[in-house]
């Protein structure tokens, strides 16, 4: 498959940039992120008295010589991260039409994002949540699944669907998952489920895609529809305009708190306000320094 001009783009410009886990993995598979367990890599650690069972190889035969007592060197086990993106297929995504600019943000992001971890030899996966069925692209770490992951997002969202039923299938089969949504839906399922999921061990990172005429309607417009009930239409009078913008804001403080405080990462991406690499890099920054072991 040829890869489609954006997506080529959005490809160059994520080119070099790492994502390291935000905690320890537990995978046992070796991968580029630290791991809870201590292994055999070039890089010492400690040492640790040998064990019956323990590996031969991994005695240190220069400290017996000097002190008759037998230790291993441990270093640090690195581990895979199965990465999976969950991706909001409903109406509302394909705000403002016939532009579709939060859905095109929220796919090159899952596809940017995807190639940084692919890269690194994670495997990445993808399910949109859609009316009528999901849409999976099961993990792999071969070159073919990006291609995968752009065909499948080659659709115009639309209908419904709740994602919490595609969430919580998706933290059954990865290590780290991306949530990409405008949060317009089952956001109180959506953030039930992510607290059992990080309590256990595993990172999700949580991207909230908005676009300005959303922070800022265009006063022009005086019926507002709901793009998930195209039927149901209400006046917006210019003097309603502040209220709105003030809950709206309210809403999006009170999301970022909820997210923040079920230790996922959260960032607020707003449609076409910066170039996908900051983008990028601005949710690949919630991983430095924040490693655990659990």
């Amino acid at each position: 498959m040829m890869v489609p001009a954006g997506y080529t783009a959005v490809l160059d410009e994520v080119r070099g940039l790492s994502w390291p886990a935000r905690r320890r993995a537990r995978n046992a598979l070796p991968g580029p992120h630290a791991a809870t367990a201590r292994g055999t890599a070039a890089e010492f650690v400690e040492y640790r008295p040998y064990r019956q069972g323990d590996d031969p190889r991994k005695i240190d035969w220069k400290l017996v010589a000097r002190t008759d007592r037998v230790y291993v060197r441990l270093s640090p086990e690195r581990a895979i991260l199965p990465t999976l993106f969950v991706v909001d297929g409903s109406a509302s995504m394909a705000f403002p039409q016939p532009g579709l600019r939060k859905w095109d943000v929220a796919r090159q992001v899952a596809v940017g994002l995807a190639a940084i971890a692919r890269e690194a030899g994670d495997p990445v996966g993808l399910v949109v949540s859609l009316t009528g069925g999901d849409r999976w692209v099961t993990p792999r770490t071969r070159r073919t699944v990006l291609d995968e992951m752009i065909r499948v997002l080659d659709l115009a969202p639309s209908g419904e669907a709740p994602l919490a039923p595609a969430l919580g299938v998706a933290m059954r089969r990865a290590a780290r998952v991306v949530l990409i949504s405008d949060f317009l839906g089952d956001a109180e399922s959506l953030l039930a489920l992510t607290r059992r999921y990080v309590a256990s061990g595993h990172e999700l990172h949580a991207v909230h895609v908005v676009d300005p005429l959303e922070l800022d309607p265009d006063p022009r417009h005086r019926l507002l529809a709901d793009p998930e009930q195209p039927a149901y239409r209400r006046p917006m009078p210019e003097e309603a305009l502040d209220e709105y913008r003030r809950r709206f804001a309210e809403w999006r403080a009170a999301l970022a708190a909820d997210w923040t405080s079920a230790d996922a990462s959260y960032s607020l991406v707003v449609s076409e306000a910066e170039p996908i690499r900051r983008v990028v890099r601005r949710i690949t920054a919630h991983s430095v320094g924040s490693h655990r072991a659990l």
